[in-house]
């Protein structure tokens, strides 16, 4: 099974309340389902939150997930996502090191990933790039040993228009 068979993409809509997020992954920790990536931002109507969670399918089988979820009170619905019906972004930051020979490749590598320079000092560039998971992995490959340091946000996502 590969890495993007592996991992589904839950959208959870919910009542935006304290405690909501620990009662969901309270609910993943007790039955031993393993969260890959997890993020939660409120929704244009202000009583809601959206939580995208990015489950590894091999610790257990999606539809028991979606069951246990659906029980909670403050959960309202729930979309199942196919990494292919779903358009994913994720943000990174990334530290690099670079020489003077090596920091122009860096900067038009950055520029080729849509990305950009947030802080430069003597030997080391921070940089910001959003994408798909799958472009972020390449560019962190490219970059090789020169990377410094790196966060990751989980990834977001919404299911893909049809007509």
């Amino acid at each position: 099974m590969s890495p993007a068979t592996r991992h589904h993409i839950l959208s959870v809509l919910v009542e935006n309340k304290p405690g909501v997020l620990a009662r969901v992954s309270g609910l993943f920790a007790r039955r031993g389902f393993n969260i890959f990536s997890l993020a939660v931002a409120p929704t244009d109507d202000a009583t809601r939150s959206r939580i995208t969670i990015v489950v590894d399918v091999e610790s257990a089988p999606l539809e028991q997930i979606t069951k246990q979820l659906d029980k909670l009170i403050n959960v309202l619905q729930i979309d199942e996502l196919a990494p292919s019906d779903a358009v994913e972004r994720e943000l990174m930051i990334v530290t690099v090191t670079v020489t003077p020979e090596s920091k122009p490749a860096v900067l038009l590598l950055t520029d080729e990933y849509s990305g950009a320079v947030l802080d430069e000092a003597g030997d080391r560039i921070t940089v910001s790039l959003g994408g798909t998971p799958e472009a972020l992995d390449a560019f962190t490959s490219q970059m090789g040993t020169a990377v410094v340091a790196y966060q990751r946000t989980g990834r977001i996502a919404l299911p893909r228009i049809t007509s």
